[in-house]
């Protein structure tokens, strides 16, 4: 009982930070200083734009910017360890094997890498994507015409950005279905190495997940797919700064009672030294975890497992607002690219028999899922 009203007391005192700021809170906020957690009961701290960087993201440390955050249970839910269930009600039952492959097939046979190599030689060519840089806008401008001219094949698909306070938007494809809820995939566009100015191709991290993505989705428009359920794709910015993007579109989401069966993040998907996708099992929704393991085993073969920490991409922005969030990477922690957050995470290094097995993946899985 004493342990439980001391966490109580760190998730109310957590949450008056965010709600009533103290004059200190107020000064650091004036003079530009951000708020984050790097762990769950931790208290947060303020901290420098250039130190969000440098101190963490440079060396794998990783956290949540809360600064604009005031919701408490959202607040509450980024202060609950990796295993506690903090929203209860997800009427959501998932199938425990596979049944639309007659319809998933002949669509992944169609997955290919040609556009994908072109589409990651341009968005590794920007200096970097740091969302608060000029680059990382000019990728947003690129990304959201892109995927314009993507989709014009059905006039069906929607393409719109979601902005933030940093000029970096968020970008949100839908292609909808007979129903309003929700199957959601997602990755992050921006792109940091040790510094806010430093050089950052982000090969693996990110523009693999983003061409991943972009792939599924070509081949799912030029079919005309539609599924019982609406499916997004979310190409998310800020991620580099403390899931910030991804937490603004879930909270708005949240806020707008949007019914989300599935939220499915992909960030690194581009260096397999093993071959086999990994599936990630810390900061998730389990339920939802294990029928993404289902379908991955089905259309790809075997997996892996591993834990990336608190706060390591943008499936707990999902978690903390209540939906159900699974994350899928290319290799576990030990062998994964040696190159990320640095200039060495270039195109040369992309293992593009990785990004063909996770576009695959995100086919099979839209398809599969766009029927719950």
């Amino acid at each position: 009982m004493k342990t439980q009203a001391l966490l109580a007391l760190l998730a109310a005192s957590i949450c008056s930070v965010a709600a009533v700021p103290s004059p200190q809170d107020a000064a650091n906020r004036k003079a530009g200083l951000r708020l984050i957690k790097t762990s769950p009961k931790g208290a947060p701290k303020w901290i420098s734009e250039e130190e969000k960087i440098v101190q963490y993201a440079a060396h794998e440390i990783g956290f949540v910017d809360i600064t604009d955050i005031t919701d408490s249970q959202v607040l509450r839910a980024l202060s609950a360890d990796e295993d506690e269930d903090v929203f209860q009600a997800r009427a959501v039952t998932y199938p425990t094997a596979v049944s639309k492959q007659a319809q998933a097939n002949p669509l992944i046979n169609l997955v290919s890498t040609t556009q994908p190599q072109s589409w990651m030689t341009t968005l590794t060519n920007y200096h970097n994507r740091y969302y608060r840089a000029t680059y990382g806008t000019q990728a947003g401008t690129w990304l959201y015409n892109t995927l314009v001219s993507l989709v014009a094949v059905n006039p069906a698909i929607t393409v719109t950005r979601f902005t933030h306070s940093f000029n970096q938007p968020s970008i949100i494809v839908k292609i909808p279905g007979n129903s309003t809820d929700l199957v959601i995939v997602s990755a992050h566009y921006d792109s940091t190495a040790g510094s806010t100015t430093a050089r950052a191709p982000g090969a693996d991290d990110n523009a693999s997940g983003v061409v991943v993505l972009m792939e599924a989705l070509r081949v799912l428009a030029n079919n005309k797919f539609k599924g019982k359920d609406t499916l997004e794709f979310h190409f998310y910015g800020g991620e580099e700064g403390g899931l910030l993007g991804s937490a603004a579109v879930f909270a708005n989401y949240k806020s707008t009672g949007k019914t989300v069966l599935a939220v499915v993040n992909q960030d690194m998907a581009g260096y397999s030294p093993s071959g086999k996708i990994s599936i990630y099992t810390d900061y998730v929704d389990s339920a939802l975890t294990a029928y993404v393991r289902v379908v991955a085993t089905a259309y790809t073969g075997t997996t892996t497992a591993d834990k990336c920490g608190y706060g390591c991409s943008d499936h707990a922005s999902a978690r903390s607002n209540g939906f159900p969030a699974a994350y899928v990477c290319d290799e576990v922690m030990k062998t994964a690219t040696p190159y990320i957050h640095t200039a060495n995470d270039a195109l040369s290094t992309i293992m593009w028999p990785a990004i063909l097995r996770h576009t695959k993946f995100t086919v099979a899985f839209l398809v599969e899922a766009s029927y719950l």
